[in-house]
Protein backbone atom coordinates (compact mmCIF):
# COMPACT_ATOMS: atom_id res chain seq x y z
CA UNK A 1 0.00 0.00 0.00
CA UNK A 2 1.43 3.41 -0.97
CA UNK A 3 2.01 6.22 1.48
CA UNK A 4 -0.95 8.26 0.15
CA UNK A 5 -3.30 5.32 0.52
CA UNK A 6 -2.10 4.75 4.09
CA UNK A 7 -2.81 8.35 5.09
CA UNK A 8 -6.25 8.17 3.47
CA UNK A 9 -7.06 4.98 5.39
CA UNK A 10 -5.77 6.49 8.64
CA UNK A 11 -8.09 9.48 8.22
CA UNK A 12 -11.02 7.19 7.33
CA UNK A 13 -10.43 5.17 10.51
CA UNK A 14 -10.17 8.21 12.78
CA UNK A 15 -11.54 11.46 11.27
CA UNK A 16 -11.64 13.10 14.72
CA UNK A 17 -7.88 13.24 15.20
CA UNK A 18 -6.35 14.51 11.94
CA UNK A 19 -3.37 16.83 11.99
CA UNK A 20 -3.42 19.88 9.74
CA UNK A 21 -0.31 18.59 7.98
CA UNK A 22 -1.96 15.25 7.07
CA UNK A 23 -5.20 16.98 6.07
CA UNK A 24 -3.46 19.38 3.69
CA UNK A 25 -1.26 16.59 2.31
CA UNK A 26 -4.43 14.66 1.43
CA UNK A 27 -5.91 17.73 -0.26
CA UNK A 28 -2.74 18.16 -2.34
CA UNK A 29 -2.83 14.49 -3.31
CA UNK A 30 -6.32 14.83 -4.86
CA UNK A 31 -6.46 18.54 -5.68
CA UNK A 32 -4.93 21.80 -4.52
CA UNK A 33 -5.25 24.53 -1.89
CA UNK A 34 -6.30 28.04 -2.89
CA UNK A 35 -5.04 30.73 -0.53
CA UNK A 36 -6.79 34.02 0.06
CA UNK A 37 -9.65 35.62 1.96
CA UNK A 38 -10.01 34.50 5.58
CA UNK A 39 -9.81 30.76 5.13
CA UNK A 40 -8.01 28.58 2.59
CA UNK A 41 -10.10 26.56 0.16
CA UNK A 42 -9.59 22.94 -0.80
CA UNK A 43 -10.28 22.45 -4.51
CA UNK A 44 -10.86 18.80 -5.43
CA UNK A 45 -12.31 18.21 -8.87
CA UNK A 46 -15.32 20.50 -9.17
CA UNK A 47 -15.78 20.83 -5.39
CA UNK A 48 -14.64 23.80 -3.32
CA UNK A 49 -14.46 23.40 0.44
CA UNK A 50 -13.35 26.25 2.71
CA UNK A 51 -11.78 25.12 5.98
CA UNK A 52 -10.23 26.65 9.06
CA UNK A 53 -6.48 26.20 9.55
CA UNK A 54 -6.16 24.65 13.00
CA UNK A 55 -4.60 21.48 14.32
CA UNK A 56 -6.20 19.06 14.83
CA UNK A 57 -8.65 19.70 12.00
CA UNK A 58 -12.31 19.53 13.01
CA UNK A 59 -13.90 16.21 12.14
CA UNK A 60 -16.60 17.86 9.99
CA UNK A 61 -13.90 19.09 7.57
CA UNK A 62 -12.20 15.69 7.47
CA UNK A 63 -15.51 13.87 6.84
CA UNK A 64 -16.50 16.32 4.10
CA UNK A 65 -13.14 15.90 2.38
CA UNK A 66 -13.48 12.10 2.53
CA UNK A 67 -16.95 12.33 0.93
CA UNK A 68 -15.58 14.52 -1.88
CA UNK A 69 -12.68 12.13 -2.50
CA UNK A 70 -14.99 9.09 -2.57
CA UNK A 71 -17.26 10.87 -5.05
CA UNK A 72 -14.26 11.64 -7.29
CA UNK A 73 -13.08 8.01 -7.21
CA UNK A 74 -16.50 6.64 -8.16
Amino acid sequence: MARGEKSLEAIRRNPRNVSLRDFEALIRQYGYIEEGAKHPKAIVGTHTMPYKRESPVKSCYAKELLEIIEEQEA
